[in-house]
């Protein structure tokens, strides 16, 4: 099984090497605009413990989430549903930020809130039938940095990046199609980390 390790500091136009795309840029916001929007995230979003069905049964996780979106956007993974809560400010400064950066446009966002390395996320792919079929995804981190794996469906080849502070990874293209994606639970990580992943609704509901 081959996997390709980047370092923190290498910053290519993409991280995959075939079927899809994933532009990580490593600094879209200095140290003082990142941090102003971590804490203010922290302790503004309408954090919620995100529940999942599994196999029939209910899961809640330690992990919050919220959901925001343009109105009449609801958003259906793992067998739950969420209603979008109306922009925040600080929410709509930083979409249309990444608007900017990644060449694409968005109406809704999706927030996790990982209180440490104990919590993460497991092998997925993010391919609901609400979401634009290949469209973009742009994934902002704030707070503590973390690894975040691809793994390709057919070949198992990984590729994976250190997410730092202040930092936009787009995920275009066939990406969704061909790959796997999931934040490894890290012990070494004590400190929150807050993860945006604006997102092209194409159902209203």
């Amino acid at each position: 099984m081959k996997q390709t390790a980047l370092p923190i500091s290498f910053t290519p136009n993409d991280l995959l090497p075939y079927d899809g795309e994933a532009i990580y840029h490593r600094e879209i916001l200095n140290a003082a605009e990142a941090d102003h929007y971590f804490n203010t995230l922290l302790n503004t979003v309408g954090w919620q413990n995100d529940e999942v069905v599994i196999f029939g049964k209910r899961i809640v996780t330690k992990r919050q989430v919220a959901w925001y979106a343009d109105a009449c956007y609801n958003y259906t993974y793992s067998n739950t549903t969420k209603e979008a809560l109306p922009w925040t400010k600080e929410l709509l400064e930083l979409k249309q930020l990444a608007e900017k950066l990644s060449g694409h446009t968005y109406n809704s966002c999706l927030l996790n809130l990982y209180h440490d390395g104990d919590e993460g996320m497991g092998w997925h792919s993010d391919n609901e039938k609400e979401l634009k079929k290949d469209g973009a995804i742009a994934s902002l981190s704030f707070g503590a940095e973390r690894k975040f794996v691809f793994k390709h469906r057919d070949s198992k080849e990984k590729v994976e990046v250190m997410l730092a502070h202040g930092s936009m990874l787009v995920m275009k293209g066939t990406t969704q199609t061909h790959w796997l994606h999931s934040l490894p639970k890290s012990k070494k990580v004590i400190t929150p980390r807050v993860n945006l992943t604006f997102r092209l609704m194409v159902n209203g509901q």
